[in-house]
């Protein structure tokens, strides 16, 4: 099932992460797991860069689904650049969205995924209301 981003999203963050020789498979391309590890890395990127770490005393975000959509295929050597999407915040949860392109082919994208964030009480592992300060970046 392919799972359609958005048009209405807001941009929050991107970067650059080199392709590395491990990340390819037998067949010669970057193996569909390291999409998923660029995904998490710009979003846990992200999260630092706007002071949100995870705290296990305390609250924080967890993903509870996520996906990716393959289009082109990614090879090493090269960059990837990965854009960082939030859209629709709710009481305990928003949506992350991230599109993949080589930084040599700006504008076509190979990938794009996303991922639900919940925001939780760790010690309970209860979902808690969004932060104000949260929900007003992904708004």
């Amino acid at each position: 099932m392919k799972i359609e981003i958005p048009e209405s999203k807001k941009l929050v963050f991107e970067m650059r992460l080199p392709i590395r020789w491990g990340d390819m498979d037998a067949m010669g391309h970057v193996n569909n797991a390291s999409y998923f590890r660029y995904l998490e890395t710009v979003r846990i990127d992200w999260m630092y860069s706007i002071g949100c770490v995870p705290d296990p005393k305390g609250e924080g975000p967890v993903i509870v689904n996520a996906f990716c959509n393959f289009y082109k295929q990614l090879q090493y050597p090269g960059d990837v650049l990965v854009k960082m999407y939030a859209s629709d915040p709710g009481r305990t949860t928003f949506e992350t969205w991230g599109t993949m392109e080589r930084s040599d082919q700006p504008g076509v994208i190979c990938a794009a995924g996303g991922a639900t964030t919940i925001w939780i009480d760790f010690p309970s592992q209860k979902a808690k209301t969004l932060p104000a300060w949260l929900r007003s970046l992904v708004t």
